[in-house]
């Protein structure tokens, strides 16, 4: 999957949204202190960013160099290159002692990770008790009726069938993924919780965003082009239809899952 990353890097640092201040605001009152964060699978560091504002320091980590070498360069974030996976050894080693991070966060990543290796990781990395994981996910942004329509067909006929497994883990806004943790204080759940972003696109933009998506690198790879010419023409014309902008205020709702260990 790592691989798969690489080629679209610029794609992604382009055509993503960036993650809502209250997302963060809500993850970092759930933290017994704001000392350390620890973000996984960081890509080109839009959640690092974030939490370099909140946490006094942040350890930011991803498989892929292309992705890191694209992410914002702040004094209080050390970037790491890392395995697709670790061993306790390794995690100690490139990330972190034992029971010394606040958070550990995962942004739009955990339904491609082993979670169970990746649930002992931090489990063991995780302050305790309270140390905190937030995951959080988002599948398809809404413009207006028009356009999400060419959307959902869009990917129902050409995007799904080129969908590794683990994005059904997102489609499904985390509900379904296994989160083995305990509730934060004030709540009595795990997630998912709401919230949600906007971003103003063209159809350019769009189209960038489409072409960041895992199932358009994996149907490049294969010879097929996802945006075919008349597929774009079915956005083009719900594009220019309803309020006849060429900008669009898109949104982006997300889904966290977010929880605490105890006493380990």
């Amino acid at each position: 999957m790592a691989e798969l990353f690489l080629k679209q890097a610029e794609n992604y640092a382009e055509g993503r949204p960036s993650y809502p201040p209250e997302l963060f605001e809500f993850i970092a009152s759930k933290t017994p202190s704001q000392d350390l964060a620890w973000d996984v699978g960081t890509g080109n560091g839009q959640a690092a960013r974030s939490l370099a504002g909140i946490y006094k320091n942040v350890i930011a980590t991803d498989t892929s160099p292309t992705q890191l070498s694209l992410a914002p360069r702040l004094p209080n974030i050390r970037y790491q290159h890392t395995p697709p996976t670790m061993s306790i050894a390794e995690v100690e080693s490139n990330v972190a002692p034992e029971s010394s991070i606040d958070v550990v966060t995962i942004a739009v990543a955990l339904h491609w990770f082993d979670l169970p290796n990746f649930y002992q990781q931090v489990k063991w990395v995780l302050k305790k008790p309270g140390g905190v994981v937030a995951a959080w996910t988002y599948f398809t942004p809404e413009v207006n009726d028009s356009v999400d329509a060419v959307l959902q067909r869009y990917y129902n006929n050409a995007a799904e069938p080129y969908c590794e497994p683990a994005v059904k883990l997102a489609k499904d806004k985390y509900r379904s993924i296994h989160f083995p943790f305990e509730p934060v204080d004030g709540v009595d759940h795990t997630g998912p919780f709401q919230f949600a972003t906007e971003k103003l696109m063209d159809l350019d933009n769009y189209f960038t965003y489409l072409r960041s998506w895992s199932a358009y690198q994996t149907a490049k790879e294969k010879g097929v082009e996802l945006l075919s010419d008349d597929m774009v023409e079915q956005f083009k014309r719900a594009w220019s239809t309803e309020d006849g902008q060429d900008k669009k205020v898109v949104k982006f709702p997300f889904s966290l899952r977010i929880g605490r260990v105890g006493n380990l």
